[in-house]
């Protein structure tokens, strides 16, 4: 008769798999407790900048098919996975997302945010935003306002385009080639103004231009008379979480040089990682 050991193990989870502290055989169902099964699918799920298939997920769990199966199907059922229109990888859907956004904005944490971009906004003189892409657009979760009288008013809450704005370039940047491709194809290129691009050739040259530089321009494509600079915002696996930008009328903002907002922004952004991870 075989006698469960499980009680007498230590479980160990660095992130890649699972551990036990001696050798006794133990079945996959008792070596990781049912409560904690989902969370370990969740972490996987976002520790890839991919889709991943229940069969790559249970690759470092072990658990028995229809166990993970059936995790995966409830997390899809209620709103914290989706699954791709073509094959039958999952990705985090917006519950899943707006539960990583709430983690990481909790009160300390905005409250580091809120004084950085303060003081970031105080240096350049212009409004500073802390902006995150969704399935709509870049959306404005953060704003300092200028104190000039002339500004452009995009406030908080807004969502924006990707292909005609800074954060979004900057954003797209981020992505590896392939997917950057796939991305572009998928948008409706909308012209704004005169200055958007509608290409998707145009696009992707300038966000390689975007990748290799480190910061994102937006030259009077989105708003008439109106410019913006980017950075992306890095967690320490040097993965995307959000753009750090600033915008304002091109007669105050000159980006033909655009070192000082450039070494501002990306000094702030380092500051930002360090405060959030």
């Amino acid at each position: 008769m075989r006698l469960s050991v499980s009680i007498f193990m230590k479980i160990r989870y660095n992130g890649s798999r699972i551990t036990l502290s001696r050798g006794f055989f133990v079945t996959a169902e008792e070596r990781i407790p049912t409560n904690l099964r989902t969370l370990l699918i969740l972490e996987i799920i976002a520790r890839h900048d991919r889709p991943l298939t229940a069969t790559q997920i249970n690759e470092e769990l072990g658990l028995p098919k229809q166990t993970i199966h059936r995790l995966m199907a409830t997390l899809e059922r209620e709103g914290f996975l989706i699954r791709e229109a073509k094959g039958n990888a999952y990705r985090p859907a917006r519950r899943l997302r707006h539960l990583g956004a709430g983690l990481v904005n909790t009160s300390q944490v905005h409250i580091a945010r809120r004084q950085i971009l303060e003081s970031i906004s105080a240096t350049v003189r212009e409004t500073v935003n802390y902006v995150i892409p969704q399935e709509t657009g870049m959306h404005y979760l953060d704003r300092v306002e200028t104190d000039w009288v002339f500004r452009v008013q995009l406030p908080r809450g807004s969502n924006v385009p990707f292909h005609c704005t800074a954060s979004g370039k900057v954003f797209m940047a981020s992505l590896s080639k392939a997917a950057r491709h796939k991305f572009v194809a998928a948008l409706t290129l909308t012209q704004h103004t005169q200055n958007t691009h509608t290409a998707p050739e145009t696009l992707l040259d300038e966000l390689a231009l975007t990748a290799k530089r480190g910061f994102a321009l937006d030259k009077e494509e989105y708003v008439d008379d109106m410019v913006a600079i980017a950075v992306p915002v890095r967690d320490h696996h040097g993965r995307f979480v959000a753009a750090l930008a600033t915008h304002g009328p091109k007669q105050r903002l000159n980006l033909e040089e655009p070192e000082f907002y450039e070494n501002s922004l990306k000094a702030a952004s380092l500051k930002l990682s360090a405060a959030l991870f």
